[in-house]
């Protein structure tokens, strides 16, 4: 199928995309990589009035440390250039390997990070792991710029906190301590594709052996990325035995959705299955940084 008629405006800075967007309303919606939003507009299932091409505003696009708390990155940074970073590689190693399972380097390519969040599809891995991270994302309108934690931000499938006419310009992602595992586990149909489950672990081990800190999140087993607090919990303060971990995936409680790519009860065997497989590989990466 081939796209609705749509207008077209281009926006050369963060302002100018605001203004279009507050003059257009709710119909607008704005084009980045366009990865997601074309396919959709393919198949009918976005039919927006005007298209704002914010690919020109060049203060989106940036990788900088965040004043040495972490890592703060532009919305309009391509996602193959985020996992080439060197300094994304060092502060925080999960970005990375995350992004390897984000459609082909082709995809990645012209990807952004900013549109992968703002298109919150909860089987995606950039929201589960900002949601994971305790992420931030920061958006600006008319009214001028705002924070928000990634847990308030993602509100349902497709749909965030966002109003119509604010813009997503940058993620804060926190540093990890040094030492920490990481490790991502999906099931998918094909590498590349969209997770049916998805589980994105961090793990780092204290002096004594014990886990002191863990981050859990999941995705496509529910209408938002869901951060697994009770299996962190059960972690935290325990030595990483096989029997602590199963007794973390099963204090997984998730609800997840059932379709034509599984059914729920096939998707919570699995995320607790992903949980031991992908806490057991980030222990075992934080034993050897040690």
């Amino acid at each position: 199928m081939k796209p609705a008629a749509v207008g077209y405006a281009r926006a050369n800075d963060l302002q100018e995309a605001v203004a279009l967007l507050t003059e257009h309303g709710t119909d607008a919606k704005l084009l980045a990589g366009g990865q997601s939003l074309v396919p959709m507009m393919s198949f009918r299932l976005a039919r927006p009035s005007v298209l704002v091409d914010i690919n020109r505003v060049g203060s989106l696009d940036f990788v900088q440390d965040d004043d040495g708390a972490g890592l703060l990155i532009g919305a309009m940074t391509r996602q193959r250039d985020i996992e080439t970073s060197p300094l994304v590689a060092a502060t925080v190693p999960l970005l990375p390997q995350a992004l390897r399972h984000v459609g082909h380097v082709t995809n990645r390519n012209r990807g952004t990070i900013g549109g992968s969040l703002a298109h919150a599809d909860p089987a995606a891995e950039l929201p589960a792991l900002v949601t994971g991270l305790g992420g931030e994302v920061v958006v600006e309108g008319p009214a001028g710029p705002r924070t928000i934690a990634a847990e308030d931000f993602f509100v349902g499938p497709f749909a965030t906190a966002m109003a119509y006419d604010e813009v997503l310009t940058a993620v804060r992602l926190p540093r990890l301590p040094a030492g920490t595992g990481f490790a991502v586990e999906q099931l998918a149909r094909r590498h590349g594709d969209l997770a049916v489950v998805g589980l994105l672990a961090a793990v780092h081990l204290g002096p004594d052996g014990s886990i002191d800190m863990v981050r859990l999140a999941a995705s496509g087993v529910g209408p938002t990325p869901i951060r697994l607090y009770a299996a962190e919990a059960a972690l935290v303060g325990a030595r990483p035995t096989a029997d602590v971990i199963a007794a973390a995936a099963d204090a997984v409680a998730v609800e997840p959705p059932d379709d034509i790519h599984a059914p729920a009860s096939y998707r919570r065997d699995m995320v607790r299955l992903l949980l031991q497989r992908a806490v057991t590989t980030a222990i075992q990466q934080s034993e050897a940084n040690a």
